[in-house]
């Protein structure tokens, strides 16, 4: 088992003893929870009853589920002789499986191609797996950490190319970041304004927590908890909406 949406399955097998087995004889895995369906993996080492043949090897995947289709991949590969997964004997298919579908390879390959290219001490070794793909892959996609990523890059001042000045406090910051996030910045920073060439610009009429946690939430579009702003007094976030606007 990888995970909860995929696992494999071995089957070794000795050649001289499949070649005592009936022809549509059944090797199988039991059944296996994968992507919350059921699955059983299937081999018959001297071929499909109703193929009415027994000079391949036949490997089948069987959804067990009884009410839910699913997508999946169903990929099966021979081991050679230096345990490694086989070139010319692998196969791989992707589809959609209804409950109680069986489907697989009747013909996966020739015995008289086992015997002579991969056995072990008298033994072959066939890998199956089956990975299951979610209704939506993207369910299983690790959150956006951008802001956390940008809030770091804030606070570590790398590559700042301006600073604005709040009441004697410098604070390092970004043209590229403030011009994407809000077109005043990005006239003030990009345009023809004469601020657009300074290293530093100077603010009035806002306080340094203020100025602050407005530069906060443009890095990481998180409301700040810190300076005061977690106890949510009115005239600190007046403060702050009005700095939002201008």
């Amino acid at each position: 088992m990888f995970d909860s949406c995929s696992f494999t399955h071995q089957f070794k097998l000795n050649y001289e003893e499949t070649k005592k087995v009936a022809i549509g004889h059944v090797v199988s895995s039991g059944e296996i929870s994968a992507g919350e369906h059921l699955w059983k993996i299937m081999c018959n080492p001297r071929g499909d009853r109703e193929e009415n043949k027994g000079e391949y090897l036949s490997i089948y995947r069987y959804h067990a589920s009884k009410s839910k289709n699913a997508k999946a991949i169903f990929e099966v590969f021979v081991m050679d002789r230096d345990s490694a997964p086989s070139s010319s004997h692998r196969k791989r298919f992707v589809q959609f499986y209804t409950p109680k579908d069986n489907w697989g390879w009747p013909k996966f390959v020739e015995r008289s191609v086992l015997k002579s290219l991969y056995l072990t001490d008298g033994s072959f070794i066939v890998m199956c797996g089956v990975k299951v793909i979610p209704d939506n892959p993207l369910d299983d996609a690790p959150p956006s950490d951008i802001g956390s990523h940008l809030g770091v890059l804030l606070d570590s001042e790398d590559g700042s190319d301006v600073s604005f000045v709040v009441d004697g406090e410098e604070f390092p910051a970004h043209r590229a970041v403030l011009a994407a996030r809000s077109p005043v910045f990005k006239a003030q920073l990009l345009g023809s304004m004469a601020d657009a060439k300074m290293a530093s610009i100077t603010l009035h009429d806002i306080a340094p927590a203020t100025f602050k946690a407005m530069l906060r939430f443009i890095y990481t579009d998180a409301f700040p908890v810190e300076g005061g702003f977690e106890d949510s007094q009115a005239e600190k976030l007046q403060d702050l909406l009005a700095a939002a606007d201008r």
